[in-house]
């Protein structure tokens, strides 16, 4: 047995016992409307507080999750946990934060999960309408009509459906015309060549007039700078989401700029009315 064969049977281990004492934690990104800045929901991306190592992400070990079924019970406690946080923003005067979740295939495809996630919601006390379930667009490409049935017995409970890393690989645009999604994310690796690759910004244009033909919304993912940002707002890309805006919060942390963040916008639309009122 080879040293790379040793160390993916001791991270195993480690991850069985990271599930069974829950040594996970959920961080939060901003997701904001780029007009104002105004803080619309966030992402919840799972860390992992190793006890040796550190503070985790999830490159580090979701793949091996995904390999040995572990993903399947960490993804239902992300999946819980969001949900119960999310309750809990909005009881504390946060009331229109929608959180987003990303589904594994293996979950996804699992017997009874919209089941579960409506067992969570109810657990919760959380509006089905604040739950914004991604899934990547090659889970949606490989298997069209199991998926199409699945994405519709979500949406009967009231879910948000996004496709994640939208523009990567080939896609046929047409495939999507019939799934009952909310809003597609246009992949970080486009964002990040915006303005200046002009084929970036080709595949970010057809993204946007995508989405307005579909009726769905568009976000942009991985938002670094503010040229990015404007690019985005003058292809008529109404949200995004990156470090621009904020990097993942502890979730205590990510109350407190969120509350500021609704402050600065509230004065933001303010100055703007003002602006109109003085033109007028």
């Amino acid at each position: 047995m080879d040293h790379g064969e040793t160390a993916g049977i001791a991270l195993e281990a480690e991850l069985r016992e990271a599930v069974r004492l829950q040594q996970f934690e959920l961080h939060y990104q901003p997701q904001v409307r780029i007009a104002n800045r105004e803080v619309v929901g966030m992402e919840a991306l799972i860390r992992w507080a190793h006890p040796t190592r550190g503070l985790l992400l999830p490159a580090a070990f979701i793949p091996a999750a995904e390999r040995n079924g572990l993903i399947v019970p960490i993804a239902e406690w992300v999946l819980r946990t969001a949900c119960a946080q999310t309750r809990a923003w909005h009881q504390a005067g946060l009331p229109t934060l929608t959180v987003a979740v990303n589904l594994s295939a293996l979950q996804f495809r699992q017997t009874g999960f919209v089941k579960l996630v409506s067992g969570i919601l109810k657990s919760t006390g959380l509006d089905p309408c604040f739950l914004d379930l991604e899934v990547t667009k090659s889970l949606v490409m490989g298997a069209p009509e199991t998926m199409m049935a699945r994405f519709n017995e979500l949406r009967e409970l009231g879910i948000v459906l996004s496709i994640d890393d939208f523009g990567t690989g080939y896609a046929n645009f047409g495939h999507f015309m019939n799934f009952p999604l909310d809003q597609l994310k246009i992949d970080p690796a486009f964002v990040h060549g915006l303005p200046a690759s002009v084929e970036s910004a080709a595949i970010a244009r057809a993204i946007v007039s995508m989405g307005s033909s579909l009726g769905v919304r568009v976000m942009a993912v991985g938002v670094e700078n503010r040229h990015q940002a404007d690019f985005l707002r003058s292809i008529w890309c109404e949200y995004a989401q990156g470090y621009y805006y904020c990097m993942p919060l502890p979730a205590g942390e990510f109350q407190a700029w969120a509350r500021n963040a609704a402050g600065d916008a509230d004065a933001d639309a303010r100055e703007t009315d003002r602006e109109f009122m003085l033109a007028a």
